[in-house]
């Protein structure tokens, strides 16, 4: 059924009904269209124009059509046959509610104008669509600060023009895409908040003649307040803009996460190995694994943009008040928006499987001259002008790559040939642990700040959503879901973000914990001696700045380590501490090249989730078995021995390591 038709002697052609006609893009309104119709049968009993019956009666009736709707959908794009389909989403509702209550329900559209009913259903769908993308935006940011949290100690190159620049963290890359995602996160507030207000009432373009209370309706529908201008209110499309131009940035960041991942993906780099699950094959070549996923991130990002460019374009030069052309707002917006959608939980799922090759990045890092700005430092503090010992280092440079060989190769004797001030203090500086520790100003790469940025992303969900966009069931069901996401995140972080290593003054804390479980039969007793001799093998966990665990990778040999004195204290468990401890211990065995790591344990389901397999209690060796003169359980053990291969853990890099082992030989 036709909305308009009386002022017309013959129908419309069916080339100009296929053309003009927008419901098989708007029937996505459906759900907005019937809630904005409930609202405005409220307001037509308040002003007289529905009796409390009628009103009643078309609630309903919409109500039941509601129902219909969220249970299929697609039933909207359903034709009965001998029956023409409507013209859009909102004589599509007219007409089924015609059908339901006859002739009360061509009261509705008393005071109504299809130009302010679709600016609120559309300011209604985004609302709700933006706080499905905020949520999404937030999972990302989740499965980053986890990455960040498993490789915050990894050492990656950074690079400026492609070109290896100077050492970074893995963790730190992880982080200056979560500073990304937060702008993104920012962004759909101000958007949402923008497109909080209600057009409803404005009529055609000039207001409705009915003295319809504006600001109880907005509110009815969950507005912060109704619009202010009915011209403006009609032609206003700001709100799609902004929702597009916001998936548009995040797609260009979401394109350069993806790009730099292409990058380590590659075999010249190894950095990384993508999960199958994001990954596909060659129909001709059968040793091909592609990062399909994450192309199609980057190549979605130029479909995003083009809706941008073509919503612009579109609205450019309109005059006032609504013009048809508007009716191409919605195809772009979907699209932009579900693309977007599908793009950040597509991110999620590959940085979820991420493997890092960490002897790759470091061997990496180590290569190019990373170092070179910190010889030119180590100049100046020995008096130097910055741009005479940034000359001299570029002849060691140019030495070194005549040579084939490091800076820090050459000896003190050839450094010295390029400046005198160059003395044996000079290695100490030219290590990558020395590269990235000198990076502790706010933001730097330095694991201390890397760290603190960890430890310093924490939100409450009313940062998530403005807070003057709350009122709304709708939106406060946005708020609560967010929060809980927040919860989650705040809670692991919280557990992994506070591990470090031990310093002298953490002895007293550790002691602690080690004689209360060792009085407890679950651990080794330890003196203190042997715990400050062995200070710089131990990881500790705070929380809120109190030590509460502690955790040690004692050496054994070449290739071998043993987890020991796994502890938390009893009033602080609960909060994954353990298990952060182990995972950091385990990543310091895979920087230092350990094959095999162990444990006696009698939690072995604890470890079994950590990567740990049973092994023979004979299969460990000698030096393990002697520690167990000092157990009180020595005649009655009921520990479980069980081992962690390191090297097995990344076997997609076993190739890889076995042809550098081969190199550096």
């Amino acid at each position: 059924m036709a909305l308009w038709g009386g002022r017309f002697k013959e129908q419309p052609s069916e080339l100009f009904k296929s053309f003009n006609d927008s419901l098989p893009v708007d029937y996505r309104l459906a759900t907005q269209d019937i809630e904005g119709s409930i609202s405005w049968s409220r307001a037509l009993l308040q002003v007289g124009v529905l009796s409390a019956k009628e009103q009643q009666d078309l609630e309903k009736a919409l109500n039941e059509l509601l129902q219909t709707v969220q249970e299929n959908p697609a039933c909207v794009l359903e034709v009965p046959e001998g029956e023409m389909s409507a013209e859009d989403i909102h004589s599509w509702v007219e007409g089924k509610l015609i059908a339901k209550c006859g002739d009360l329900g061509k009261k509705l559209h008393t005071g109504r104008s299809r130009n302010d009913q679709v600016a609120t259903d559309l300011k209604l769908w985004c609302k709700a669509r933006g706080g499905e993308l905020l949520q999404a935006l937030v999972n990302l940011q989740q499965a980053m600060l986890d990455l960040a949290n498993r490789e915050r100690a990894t050492v990656l190159p950074g690079y400026t023009h492609l070109q290896r620049a100077q050492p970074v963290t893995f963790g730190h890359w992880c982080l200056a895409y979560v500073e990304m995602f937060d702008r993104d996160i920012s962004r759909m507030q101000d958007a949402l908040y923008r497109a909080d207000t209600s057009p409803l009432g404005s009529g055609a373009l000039a207001g409705t003649a009915y003295p319809i209370d504006r600001h109880a309706l907005a509110q009815d529908l969950g507005f912060r307040r109704p619009t202010l201008n009915s011209l403006d209110a009609v032609s206003d499309r700001d709100h799609v803009i902004e929702f597009i131009s916001t998936a548009s940035i995040s797609m260009m960041h979401l394109s350069r996460f993806a790009e730099d991942l292409i990058f380590y993906n590659t075999g010249e780099a190894g950095f990384i190995e993508l999960s199958d699950l994001v990954t596909s094959g060659s129909s001709l070549m059968p040793q091909k694994k592609n990062p399909d996923a994450l192309e199609l991130i980057r190549g979605k990002a130029g479909r995003v943009c083009g809706s941008l460019s073509g919503m612009l374009m579109t609205m450019k030069a309109l005059p006032l008040a609504y013009n048809k052309d508007m009716q191409e707002d919605k195809e772009g917006l979907f699209d932009a928006l579900d693309t977007w959608e599908a793009c950040l939980q597509m991110a999620v799922l590959v940085t979820e499987g991420l493997k890092v090759n960490s002897a790759a990045t470091l061997s990496a890092a180590q290569q190019g001259y990373a170092n070179a700005t910190e010889l030119a430092d180590y100049l100046v503090n020995k008096d130097i002008p910055f741009r005479e010992a940034h000359h001299i280092v570029g002849e060691v440079v140019l030495a070194a790559i005549a040579e084939g060989k490091a800076l820090e190769d050459f000896t003190l004797a050839e450094l010295q040939t390029f400046s005198d001030k160059i003395t044996q203090d000079v290695y100490q500086h030219l290590t990558i642990e020395s590269c990235l520790d000198k990076r502790q100003v706010v933001g730097g790469t330095s694991r201390e700040q890397v760290e603190k940025a960890l430890q310093s992303i924490k939100k409450s969900s009313d940062d998530l959503v403005a807070s003057h966009v709350t009122g709304s069931p709708a939106v406060e069901q946005i708020n609560l879901a967010l929060g809980q996401v927040q919860q989650r995140l705040n809670a692991q972080k919280a557990a992994v973000m506070s591990v470090r290593r031990a310093k002298m003054t953490d002895v007293e804390a550790i002691e602690h914990i080690v004689n209360y479980w060792s009085e407890k039969g679950e651990t080794l007793p330890r003196t203190r001696y042997s715990i400050v001799h062995d200070i710089q093998n131990f990881v500790v966990a705070e929380l809120d700045g109190k030590v509460i665990g502690c955790a040690c990778l004692y050496i054994y040999q070449t290739g071998l380590a043993e987890v020991r004195s796994v502890g938390v204290l009893k009033e602080a468990q609960g909060h994954g501490q353990g298990k952060a401890m182990v995972q950091y211990l385990l990543e310091q065995a895979r920087h230092i090249e350990l094959q095999r790591v162990i444990v006696l344990t009698r939690a072995p389901k604890f470890f079994e989730k950590l990567g740990f397999a049973h092994t023979p209690m004979d299969s460990l060796p000698e030096k393990v078995i002697k520690d167990c003169d000092i157990c009180p359980k020595k005649n009655a053990c009921d520990e479980v021995s069980m081992d962690y291969l390191v090297k097995t853990t990344n076997t997609q890099f076993a190739e890889q390591e076995q042809i550098e082992v081969q190199v550096k030989s």
